[in-house]
């Protein structure tokens, strides 16, 4: 028995919107919507840095060169793409992030949320289905100490 799938109507539907082919809202009646890697980089890593107790991203290499950079007159300042990796798909995305976190965070619900806020901004503005979010923990930022403390061992 062979059964055979029927494709979605491509005619508009009735609020005016355009039709899109099955779950594909990037196909529409008036052509293709294609998303650059770097826009994707770009709203995962603001989405991420919008989460309380991310403290950084990047690696401790990428960090430092960072750091160097900005620094650096007539630089561009921060990049908000450092630490974001991203394969993109004509439909769908994967997100990989590397994050320094705030001591005294909990990691495993930091995790969740930065997964959470990263999958829905990126869907939201670009219409691609996010199918991982991978977050890596690098390093904890810990507090500064107080300049004024003297050393317990002199």
């Amino acid at each position: 028995m062979t059964q055979t799938m029927e494709r979605p109507s491509a005619r508009p539907p009735e609020s005016g919107k355009p039709a899109t082919t099955g779950t594909d809202r990037l196909t529409t009646q008036e052509g293709k919507i294609s998303v650059a890697q770097g826009v994707v980089q770009k709203i995962a890593g603001m989405a991420c840095r919008e989460v309380s107790g991310v403290y950084s991203m990047g690696s401790g290499t990428t960090r430092a060169f960072a750091a160097i950079r900005e620094r650096i007159p007539g630089s561009s300042g921060p990049n908000v793409s450092q630490g974001v990796g991203v394969e993109v798909g004509e439909t769908q995305a994967a997100v990989d992030l590397d994050i320094v976190v705030d001591y005294g965070a909990s990691i495993a619900e930091l995790g969740h949320s930065v997964q959470r806020n990263v999958k829905q901004s990126v869907e939201r503005m670009t219409g691609l289905e996010v199918v991982e979010v991978n977050v890596n923990v690098d390093d904890v930022h810990l507090p500064d100490e107080d300049q004024n403390t003297p050393a317990r061992v002199s």
